[in-house]
């Protein structure tokens, strides 16, 4: 990997790859897992469907903010950084965690999914009454690894605009994640 950002763009940039486990494993509450970094400048910032407050809004992110306004109400964020989730205990994970310029999936099957599974795992086994949040086939393929029993998986169509409309719209993961926090005692996210 350090070969390949020597030779060719790769995002995030290095000092960003891992940027999602700046949440403290033990204060997750929610983890919503994506499939990998947004491969166009400037737009990874090693957290899951989030930009810098300097870029356009992606069109993921984009049906998000819908979704998030037809689920709950308004979102809260005037911008397309979600910092703000990831200090309320929101894990934003991709199952991999770089990609080449324009290049989506470029650097699947090159061992970060062991690295991602591994802290699924460790989630699942760990911490109690967290939600689990699978947005798209890549995603959704480790929901074999959680224990329902212990915690939420909401599943859906990844937001993108190729697929929203397959089952993202709709879904109302927002409320059904805030419900399940509250009714576990701990405090819902200001989404």
């Amino acid at each position: 990997m350090r070969e390949e950002y020597q030779t060719k763009t790769i995002f995030p940039r290095k000092e960003l790859v891992f940027r999602a486990f700046a949440t403290d494993l033990n204060e997750v509450k929610v983890v919503i897992l994506g499939q990998d970094p947004y491969h166009t400048p400037g737009a990874a910032e090693g957290l899951a469907f989030s930009v810098p407050n300097s870029q356009p809004i992606p069109p993921s992110l984009i049906n998000i903010y819908k979704e998030i306004d037809s689920d709950i109400g308004k979102h809260a964020n005037p911008h397309g950084s979600l910092a703000n989730w990831q200090k309320q205990g929101v894990l934003l994970l991709n199952t991999v965690l770089t990609v080449e310029a324009h290049k989506p999936k470029s650097h699947a099957n090159r061992g970060w999914e062991i690295f991602t599974t591994a802290t699924i795992k460790y989630l699942n086994r760990e911490r109690p009454h967290l939600v689990f949040i699978l947005w798209g086939r890549d995603a959704r393929n480790k929901k074999s690894l959680i224990d329902e029993s212990r915690h939420l998986v909401l599943e859906s169509a990844h937001p993108s605009p190729l697929s929203a409309y397959n089952g993202f719209f709709g879904s109302k993961p927002f409320s059904k994640c805030n419900e399940f926090l509250k009714n576990n005692g701990l405090n819902e996210i200001i989404w």
